[in-house]
């Protein structure tokens, strides 16, 4: 069989071949995914080419021309990734290997991803292997992630000036740019977690091309003495994933008029009173995205700021909330900063509502103020719930007696008026008590709402 495999190979053109290379991924069986068997022999055979160049005389060379490599799973083809601590000779030996690898390509690298456990005094070889990868002229996607989150453990990266790409992903390293650095014209999606760089770098990163459609900036890691001020002004950005932590002093949307998504985090156990205002001022500078997402207890976080009065969102229409359930029933406060919410969105037609029930934020001496009763009254005059809101998606770990989720169904299904669907879903596998399904089904009828109630399993 195996011989008649290779015949086929061999017969086919090599550009067929090298496309099919370049959709293969570089693991062997012994990697997550699908097992050879399930491939199929020519697959099969085609991934053995790509790690022991076992191709037929014709094409044992092929793979060199492959335009995408991913590196540094379990199993990996080059060898063991996993490095123990301060064990170097491992860890740079398998890095050694993918110098080899990159060096032999013959053809463009479009595509380098690359995951791996660096040690901070593996810098050198890191740096290597970028330089090399510059050399190739033809970079237009680099996602490096080196599973560093601490400051003491951060990989040192001088980034090069790649003029090509396109996609920069960097997870857990120390950013130095060059002085008088100008690469990265053409780039369109940045991230960056767990990442130090200097403010002036950053601000040169984000800014130095014009084309920038995606951001994601994530928990920034800084020195005691340094703090972070980022002011977003990008006239293309469409996509903003941004996540505050006690590293950032502050961060605005100065303008982004094409910006239509934005995703908004924070730490949960950052001082809420510190990242507030941020929190506060990201959203409001914000104001033009159609879709908006609040993450961990942002919502906690802008219960303690003043709100201002007769905002809107002119153009939302979907909102995804993480709620807190732990907490909104006893915070006046937090409930009252949802009702803002709904308030400032008089186009709201989606609702997803994440549900979780974390009570070490609750402030114990408030516990006796109870916000079932006003979770169920009637709100008049909050426009989207009155005219536009028609999809209500809620998810939640487990569906148990906790009553604070039945009041808060009971308060959508009340107020929103032209509501079609009220959806509730729970975790596969999760504790469910069978009571709730039927409180929750039943609960339409004592609002009057003709929305259809669907409770169903999820893989959330």
């Amino acid at each position: 069989m195996a011989g008649e495999d290779e015949d086929r190979i061999n017969s086919l053109p090599s550009d067929v071949i090298v496309s099919i290379l370049s959709r293969l991924p570089l693991k062997d069986s012994a990697a997550k995914g699908p097992a050879h068997g399930q491939l199929g022999p020519l697959a099969a055979l085609l991934k053995d080419a790509v790690r022991t160049s076992a191709l037929a005389r014709s094409g044992r060379h092929l793979w060199t021309f492959r335009p995408s490599l991913t590196l540094g799973c379990s199993g990996d083809p080059l060898g063991d990734t996993r490095d123990s601590g301060d064990s170097g000779p491992v860890a740079s030996s398998w890095i050694e290997r993918v110098h080899h690898v990159v060096s032999s390509l013959r053809g463009p690298l479009l595509h380098f991803v690359l995951s791996h456990r660096f040690s901070s005094h593996q810098f050198a070889l890191l740096q290597r292997l970028l330089d090399l990868l510059l050399q190739k002229g033809s970079l237009q996607k680099l996602h490096l992630t080196t599973g560093c989150v601490l400051l003491s453990d951060l990989v040192v990266i001088h980034l090069p000036s790649f003029q090509s790409l396109q996609n920069l992903q960097l997870y857990g390293c120390r950013i130095v740019l060059p002085t008088g650095f100008q690469g990265l014209e053409r780039l369109h999606t940045l991230a960056l977690e767990n990442v130090q760089i200097s403010n002036e770098d950053l601000h040169l990163l984000i800014h130095i091309s014009n084309n920038l459609t995606g951001l994601k900036a994530f928990d920034f890691l800084a020195s005691e003495n340094h703090t972070y001020t980022i002011k977003l002004n990008l006239p293309l950005l469409r996509y903003l994933q941004i996540r505050i932590n006690n590293s950032v002093r502050k961060a605005e949307v100065v303008s982004a008029p094409c910006l239509k998504r934005a995703y908004i985090g924070s730490y949960a156990r950052s001082d809420f009173k510190k990242i507030a205002s941020m929190n506060l001022g990201l959203m409001t500078s914000a104001v033009m995205v159609s879709s908006l997402h609040l993450a961990f207890d942002v919502l906690k976080s802008l219960s303690l700021v003043a709100l201002p009065s007769n905002f809107t969102f002119p153009r939302l229409t979907h909102l995804k909330l993480f709620l807190n359930v732990g907490t909104m029933d006893r915070d006046k406060m937090t409930f009252d900063t949802f009702i803002w919410l709904l308030q400032s969105m008089p186009f709201l037609k989606v609702l997803d509502l994440q549900l979780h029930d974390y009570d070490y934020y609750i402030n114990k001496d408030r516990v006796d103020i109870l916000m079932r009763g006003l979770l169920v009254n009637k709100h008049d005059g909050i426009s989207c719930l009155d005219r536009t809101l028609k999809s209500v998606r809620i998810k939640m770990h487990t569906l148990n007696s906790d009553m604070t989720i039945i009041t808060l169904v009971k308060f959508l299904l009340l107020n929103a008026r032209v509501l079609e669907l009220m959806k509730v879903a729970y975790w596969t596998g999760s504790e469910v008590d069978p009571s709730m399904l039927e409180v929750l089904q039943n609960a339409k009828l004592t609002t009057s709402s003709k929305a259809e109630v669907v409770i169903s399993e999820c893989n959330c």
